[in-house]
């Protein structure tokens, strides 16, 4: 059933996050991974571009008078198409310099409760970029064929796609999907929730780079045992306006992780809530993955977990599950030729 999801002519993939752009080539798998930020300059109403992807990350919060950084996806939604031009173009050719073809049919994975408005965004920035013919894939079953899960069989499995800009909630059965759910807010959400709580609470202003590698320490504080080791934050104080640097414990972040975590599992219980009985019983054996770079962040198992009684694992390497999955897609689409 795998083949039926998508066009079976397809020579690379495309998995893209609101963090992160990556090409999957069917002969080479993942050959270009880089963040997903664009650096515009010039007017508003001409802009210029200046430079796409890993270039792009130093300059986030640094960029003078004139110059503009910007994500093409907002929470797991296309609402830059320029931007979201530049970023595929810019990973077009460096693929296509390395691989030498020319008009790849191109398959691109979406988040499964997308509009047809935003599906008809994503394709024009695709075709403004050159990429064409193009076919879409559920992201979601994307990660689920990514994780090792047997989608094909008549057994139900639920799903998680931790995104940076969306998370993803789905129930799968016979290579499609039963039921899903999605919450426009992800990683990023929490980055957000990090910056508000050092604002409100410790009058400092922190950068949401600074506040990813705040979110990145707190996981590795929670699975390398170093709960106890203060995590130093740097900034500007609101007090005095001066850069400034304070050192709080993982505990302090508790309340802004729980609240974040309880959101998923608030989605995660709604669709349970709407599972049919035998898919129900599935689940209940099956159990729970976590698929997605969010995946990881602290206490998000234990907190599903707890609040739904089920077993849950994660993912081996869950960010790159749905490259995974895609490049199982264009490896099945490549066989039925």
């Amino acid at each position: 059933m795998i083949r039926n999801l998508t066009g079976e002519h397809a020579e690379i993939a495309i998995d893209f996050g609101t963090a992160n752009l990556r090409i999957v080539h069917r002969d080479g798998g993942v050959v270009f991974d880089e963040p997903s930020l664009c650096c515009i300059g010039g007017p508003r109403d001409q802009p210029d571009f200046i430079a796409a992807g890993a270039p792009v990350y130093a300059m986030t919060d640094r960029t003078p008078t004139g110059m503009r950084v910007r994500r093409p996806l907002r929470r797991g939604v296309l609402q830059d198409i320029g931007a979201a031009t530049h970023l595929l173009r810019h990973a077009a050719t460096h693929v296509i310099k390395r691989r030498s073809f020319r008009s790849p049919h191109v398959m691109i994975g979406l988040p499964a409760d997308i509009t047809q408005a935003e599906r008809n965004a994503m394709l024009t920035a695709a075709r403004d970029a050159a990429l064409n013919p193009v076919s879409f894939i559920p992201e979601p079953l994307a990660a689920a064929i990514g994780a090792d899960l047997e989608i094909d069989a008549p057994q139900g499995k639920m799903i998680v796609e931790c995104g940076a800009g969306t998370t993803e909630v789905a129930i799968l059965s016979l290579g499609g999907i039963c039921l899903t759910r999605s919450l426009r807010g992800g990683g990023a959400e929490l980055d957000a929730a990090i910056i508000d709580y050092l604002h409100s609470r410790h009058k400092m202003l922190i950068g949401r780079r600074s506040a990813e590698r705040i979110k990145y320490m707190l996981g590795d504080a929670c699975t390398q045992g170093g709960a106890s080791i203060p995590i130093e934050v740097k900034g500007r104080s609101l007090v005095s306006g001066l850069p400034t640097a304070i050192r709080l414990a993982p505990a302090d972040f508790r309340e802004v992780i729980d609240r974040h975590a309880q959101h998923i599992v608030d989605v995660i219980l709604e669709v349970l809530t709407q599972t049919p009985p035998e898919l129900s019983n599935d689940i209940l054996g099956e159990g729970i993955v976590l698929t997605g770079g969010g995946a990881a962040t602290p206490a998000l198992r234990a907190k599903i977990a707890a609040g739904t009684g089920l077993r849950v694992t994660i993912a081996e390497e869950p960010r790159l599950c749905v490259a995974r999955g895609l490049l199982s897609l264009l490896s099945a689409g490549s066989t039925a030729n």
